[in-house]
Parts: structure tokens; sequence; C-alpha cells
């Protein structure tokens, strides 16, 4: 076939000559007598759809096709009509409702929906049906939930811009859950830093969301938990919110379930008993709807499991008073060795029929593949993941840097998209599904990701995004802002010092800022991007500037010998000064400031105790540490103090001496700084290779930021959890020499002992408490530990521990190689 080659603009086409000539001829006869082309591709606008759904349609039902009408509405102005019969018009028709119900509205299209009809509970059919006019869109579900969960996915797929909504003619999906329960737990309640200033309709909002990507259960709390018992925020009681979002689960066929503490101090006490069961009655009473009660082992409580399991089976009849159907569940969260051998010696042997499952959550000593293996069969696990905090927690981000924790906290805003895709898909096997742990809208993007995946565990995580940024923030940024989901989560991988991809996100986050409307710039998700994007990069630029005035302020002391101790304590102590007294970066630190007042006035997230009455602090408001020292001023404006007070100037230089020189183990030596990923070439990260979320077996970087005028290297450390032992590996050693080691034991907990092995046999030190203040310890090594050249030094703590079991935590360590006459004098 012969083509024609033309150019146009520059720009080279190739065309076949026999359609160029038809194309010519089409033009001599006029523009009359071109027909249209047509595209099979081409977006169906669905602007003045009809929406036929039928009249004596659920509860539930209706309120899916309300939130569709709504939904659609807010981002495209249109509102589109709804009727009961099919209508005789030329509009597109959405008609949505279970096949059963639209039997009698929907009669043009009785065969398509009976060819396609959802064989699964909740699974749904979203289809275009081909060669229809006008155009058919079918939402049909299985059943109520199904048609929630089948609108839900027509939003998600619905391309919305002011004035249009269209969709792709080839969407044919029929779908069902993989996993049975995909919930969030929603607490009303002081500490959760944005939900206790919630009113319904903004509830009500976020159960759309959520139900949107899949959501089919909430979880609620009691007036008595673990918190203040009031809050500035509360515009309602919270025994009054409770029972409204209890009914507003029921409007939308959610399930309700309630995360309800035993927190009495002693129920081995029949009073104490007795008052309790009175109590959660009362609560119990008070909702329209109650589909399970889950009380946690511990976080909080305290009680042991005999008398816990016996306080239950108490529970459950009170509870089948009011809700005849709900359901018990517990954990054994907390327990120590000997709680967890007697209540699964309960489990075995009892095997009590009232109980309905076991939640899997923080704080259990059994990994979950353990947990599924020893309990009996008859007893489902939930999964209880906690998607909110970023360390001292079930799933930490792993080697998260120093800088981050000092500043930003437990509870920031903290979409990890890849982390936490990879970890559902590692607990799926165990489980029949999830209640997220929540404290707030920090983990928003980790809510929506956990519901999808629950839906479709083999969804591309990208693909989720994607819906998620068209959804919720704009088809115009459906790329650009999963993209920078994707960033924020990169941001935290390895040293910030030397990540220069923070600048990178936060230059991509600007152009996208720059570009959109008012009203994306109101959007609560958008501003969260934009917090964490400019919180990152100011950290970062801090970290670098404070880093090099240290690194200045000790050039200042290495001459001390040369222009006197005293003018060099004060020459290096002003350089350290000029952190607070001359700031970087206040343009960024300004944007973070500007959008924390930005998302209090969109969605009443409390990022500062003062500004905006958050309940403390490490609940979120992590806005009041943006100005923490990221250096060791804090630690050396004392050292200077104390040193300026000695008589003698040989004195002050060698206390100089000794800042200068505290991470040398002198020659021959070797130090580690254990909380630093750069720098612990001894420790053995890698005890196993299996994925190790909960680092159960391999150590994690552990955190505790009191007091605040720690070494940097004090703040963070390296630990192990329950039993696991934390080990060290040196090689090349001198097999003459003798050897003392050093080291710092830090970290949050003290309630336990640690113990010393070299080369697993040889003890070092027994078991002993944890100093406080903490400082440097010292004990020999014994010398048989090297004589081979090599030494293994390994700790543990004391066995059979609750709690999250931490508390082997050591943040320095030295291997000093004694001179001759030290070790001949055995110091």
């Amino acid at each position: 076939m012969m083509s024609v080659r033309y150019v146009i603009g520059g720009l080279q086409f190739v065309c076949a000559a026999f359609l160029l000539t038809i194309l010519l001829g089409c033009l001599a006869a006029g523009a009359d007598a071109v027909a249209a082309p047509v595209d099979n591709d081409a977006p169906l606008q669905l602007d003045s759809a009809v929406v036929v759904t039928p009249a004596d349609a659920s509860r539930p039902e209706q309120k899916a096709v309300e939130m569709l009408l709504d939904e659609v509405e807010k981002r495209t102005t249109l509102r589109w009509k709804v009727v009961h019969e099919w209508p005789a018009g030329a509009e597109p028709v959405i008609a949505v409702g279970t096949p059963a119900s639209l039997s009698a509205c929907a009669a043009p299209v009785a065969d398509d929906i009976s060819a396609s009809t959802p064989e699964s509970p909740e699974g749904y059919v979203l289809r275009v049906i081909p060669g229809r006019t006008p155009t058919v869109v079918l939402v049909a579900g299985h059943d109520p939930r199904g048609v929630l969960f089948g609108v839900g996915r027509l939003l998600r797929e619905l391309r919305m811009s002011r004035g249009s909504a269209s969709l792709s003619p080839a969407t044919a999906i029929n779908t069902a859950p993989v996993c049975g329960l995909r919930g969030h737990q929603l607490g009303f309640r002081p500490k959760v830093n944005t939900y206790d200033a919630w009113n319904l309709p903004m509830w009500e909002q976020y159960y759309r969301d959520l139900a949107v990507f899949g959501t089919n259960a909430v979880e609620l709390m009691p007036p008595k938990t673990d918190d203040a018992p009031d809050s500035p925020h509360f515009p309602l009681p919270q025994i009054e919110m409770m029972a409204r979002l209890s009914q507003l689960a029921d409007d939308y066929g959610l399930s309700v379930w309630i995360w309800y503490p035993a927190m009495a101090k002693d129920y081995s006490d029949p009073a104490t008993v007795a008052q309790e069961l009175e109590e959660w009655g009362s609560v119990f009473e008070k909702l329209p709807r109650i589909d399970a009660v889950f009380v946690p082992g511990g976080d909080p409580g305290h009680t042991q499991p005999k008398y816990m399991v016996a306080l239950l089976e108490k529970q459950i009849e009170v509870l089948h008073r009011t809700h005849p159907n709900a359901q018990i569940w517990m954990s054994p969260q907390g327990f120590t060795k000997e709680w967890m051998d007697e209540w699964l010696e309960i489990m075995r042997s009892q095997k009590p029929a009232w109980l309905s499952g076991v939640v899997f959550g923080p704080q259990n000593r059994l990994s979950l593949s353990e947990l599924r293996e020893t309990l009996p069969a008859q007893y489902p696990i939930r999964h209880y993941p906690d998607i909110t905090h970023s360390y001292c927690c079930q799933y930490p981000v792993q080697d998260w840097d120093t800088a981050y924790k000092l500043t930003q906290d437990r509870e920031v805003i903290n979409p990890r998209p890849r982390d936490f895709a990879r970890i559902f898909r590692w607990s799926l096997p165990y489980t029949n599904g999830f209640i997220t742990y929540s404290e707030g809208v920090n983990d928003d993007v980790n809510k929506m990701l956990w519901s999808a995946l629950g839906w479709d565990p083999d969804a591309n995580v990208y693909d989720i995004l994607r819906q998620y940024a068209r959804y919720f923030v704009g088809i115009d940024l459906e790329h650009d802002f999963a993209q920078a989901l994707l960033a924020l989560e990169q941001n935290w991988q390895g040293p910030l010092l030397t990540n220069t991809g923070v600048m990178t996100t936060l230059r991509q986050v600007q152009d996208m800022e720059r570009s959109v409307t008012p009203q994306t710039l109101l959007n609560w998700r958008f501003q969260q991007v934009l917090y964490r994007a400019y919180y990152d990069a100011y950290v970062r630029r801090r970290l670098i500037y404070e880093t090099e005035l240290e690194e200045r302020a000790m050039d200042v002391l290495r001459r001390a010998k040369d222009i006197g101790s005293q003018l060099a304590l004060d020459e290096a102590e002003a350089i350290l000064d000029r952190a607070p007294l001359e700031q970087v970066g206040l343009d960024l630190r300004g944007r973070v400031s500007d959008m924390a007042e930005a998302l209090y006035q969109s969605i009443h997230m409390q990022l500062s105790v003062p500004r905006y009455k958050a309940i403390s602090v490490g609940r979120g408001a992590n806005f009041d540490l943006i100005d923490r020292p990221l250096n060791n001023r804090l630690w050396l404006k004392p050292r200077f103090a104390e040193l300026r007070q000695l008589e003698s100037e040989q004195e002050r230089i060698n206390g100089i001496q000794a800042i200068l020189d505290w991470t040398n183990p002198g020659p021959g030596g070797f130090y580690d700084e254990l909380g630093n990923p750069l720098q612990q070439p001894h420790l053995v990260r890698d005890l196993t290779t299996d994925f190790d979320p909960e680092n159960r077996v391999n150590p994690l970087l552990g955190y505790e930021d009191e007091p605040a005028d720690r070494r940097m290297s004090w703040f963070c450390d390296a630990e192990t959890r329950f039993e696991a032992p934390l080990v060290m590996r040196y090689e090349d050693l001198d097999p003459n020499a003798e050897y003392k080691v050093r080291a710092v034991y830090a970290g949050d907990k003290f309630d336990t002992e640690l113990r010393l092995l070299a080369d697993d046999t040889i003890e070092v030190h027994p078991f002993i408490a944890k100093q406080v203040p903490i400082g440097p310890v010292e004990f020999d090594i014994p010398k048989e530990a090297t004589a081979d050249g090599a030494l293994t030094l390994t700790w543990c703590q004391t066995p059979g521990r609750g709690s999250a079991g931490r508390g082997c935590q050591i943040a320095e360590v030295w291997l000093i190689k004694k001179p001759p006459e030290a070790a001949k004098s055995g110091k």
C-alpha cells in the first residue's frame, strides 16, 4: 500500500494513500458529508443520568443511593434525578439495587441482571450494559451491603470534574470480598486528636468515605477507657455520640463492634464484677446496634485470664439481653508468659462456646502464626493491626531516623502504602479479617488501603492510591497525588541527612500546590500531604544546619590547648546557640504552621496543645515538637558549665578532650551507636531472613525522649522483644590482648534486668538493673572469650515479661582493647 508523508507544524505524519484520497473527496463534498467516527473507548458521559432504584429499597440501599447522589454533586455540581420506574427518555440510566429489588423497576434489563447476579455476600456487579440506547449502567449487589459497595466502586471509577461525570464504556466488574471483616476503630474520646471534635455530619461523611473503599465494620469505644473523662472539643456527651454512631452504622448496614477494656482493679472480687456487669449493661442498652464486643486482655487491662474469662462469660449474658445475636471476642494482649500459658490451657481444655473468636493485636507474646497454630481451630482470629503509630508500636517504621522521631513523634500523618500492603498480605492466611487500631485521621491513607486490600488482596497498590487521589482530591491529580503519597513513604527510608529525595518530594508537592483550585487547597487530604512534605523538608534543612554547627563547635574545642579552655568553651557554645537564634528554613516552617491551622479549620485536627487544645504532644500534636534540637546542644551546654567550674586549666582541657573522644574506643577498639543504622557494624541485624514486621526476632530501633538533654545517641537504641537476644559479633581481634566492654543501657523500659554473655556460655555480668540515670557502664571480657580472635556478645532481659516485651535496649557499645599495662594490673 502506498503512503504519503506530509509535515504540519514540524511534525511528520504518514497516511495511506487511499485514506488521503477519501478524506479529500469528503472535504470536496462539504463538511456535512463526513460521518462522525465511533470511538468505542470514549468515556460515557453521565451528566444527565437518571438513577433507577426500587421505591421499597432497604435503608442501607437508600443510604447508598443518597451517598451516590451527594458525592457526585459535591464533585461535579450535578444532581442526578432518582426515579422508581424505568424512564422513557434518552438520558443515561444507572440502575441500583439487588437483583430481586430491581426486578420490578428495571424490567428492560432484567435478563442482564439475572445473567450477572453476584453469588457471594457483599458482592456486586458494576457494568455498562453493551448495545443499549440509552446507556445503561448496572449496579447490582448480592445484598444491601453489596449495593453499598457497588455504589462505592462506581464512585471510585467515575471521572468527575466540575460539570462532568463519565465512565469507561468497558467497565465490567463482578467481584466479592476475600476478607469477611474489614473495619477500623473510630474512637470518640479525647486522645484521638481529631475525632473528638467531629459532629454527626462529619462522622457520616467519614463512614461514607470508608464504605467507598470497602469497609464493612466500625469499632466504637465506651465512655470509660484509659483516657481523660472529657474533651473541650466534644460536641455531644460520649454516650450520646456513641449511640448515634451505632445508629449511623446501622443505617448504612455496617457492623458495629465495641472495644471495651476491662478497667476495674480486681475482677476476682464479686462486688466489682457485679458493678461492671451493671455498668456495661447500661452502655449496651443505649446502643441501637452491636454485632460484637472485643475485650482486650491488656493495653489497657491487667486481669488474670481465669478471672477475665469468668467475667466475659457473665458479660455475654448481659449483652444478649439487648443484643441477642452479638458476639464477644477477646485478646491475650499484654499477658506475661505465665498468664499466656494459663489462658491457652483454658482455651484448650474448656473451649468456651460463648467466645466467638480471638483478636491478635499489639503486645501479644505469641506471633500470629504461633497463635493460629496454638488455638483450637473453632476460634477464628481477627487481626487488630496498629496502622497509626510509627515507633514503639506493633509495626514500626524500620530504621526511622532519630530526627523524625524527635520532631514528628509516633502519631504523625503517615501514609505507608508499600509497608502496609506487605504486612496485610503476610497476615492474611491466619485471620478472618481485621479491624485496625487507629487514633485519628493521620492514618487515613492506610485505612483506605487496608479496606481495598481486604476486598482484593491482589489489588495493585498504586491503583488503589490512584483511586484514592481521583476520588478524594480530583481527577487532574490522579497520578501526581498518588505519587506524592508514595514519595512521603520514601521520605522516611534511610538516614535523613543524606536523603535528597525529601526535597524532591517537596518540589513536586509545591508544583501541585501552585496549580490546584481554591477548593483543592481547602481539601483536608491535600492539606495533610502539604503538612508532611513541608515538615519533612524543614526537619532535614535543620538537621543539615545543626549537624554542621556541632562540627564547627567541635573544631573550636580541638583548639582549646592553643586558645585556652574558657575561650574555646565560650566560642563553641556561641556556635551551638546559633541554632535557635539564627534559624534556617523559616519559610518551610511557616507553611507547616499554615497547614496546621488549615487542618484544624477543615477537619479539626489538633496538631498543637496550646493552639488547638490537643490532649498531649504525644497524641498527634507534633507541631509543638517542630523546633526540638537535632544535635547535642542540650547535652553539651551542661557539660560546658561543669567544665567552667573546674579549678585548673589542665582539668578543663582533659574534660574537653573527653567530649571530643566520646566515640573513640582507643587503638584496636570498636564503637557502635546502635540506634544509628550507619554506625552499628557489629550488630547482628538479620537473626532471621523471614519477614519480621513486628521485630519478634530481629532487633529494632527503639526510642525514648526523656530527659530532653540526653545525648543524641541515647534517644535511639537497638532493642529486642520478649526473649529475643540482642547480638553483636566481632572479628579480627588481637588474640593476645584483653578487652573490656562499655555500654549504655537506655530505652523506655526500666522494669527489667539485663544479662550479658560472651560466646553464648561465658557470663560477662549476671542479670542487673539498668542504671538510672543512664550512662556508660563497663565490664571486663574474660580472656578466653577473645583468645580465638573473635567475640560474640549476647544480651537478654528478664524472661517471661508481658506488655510489649521491650526492655533489652542498648544505645552505645565500645569494645575497648586494654593497654598491656592495664591488662596486667586488671584495670
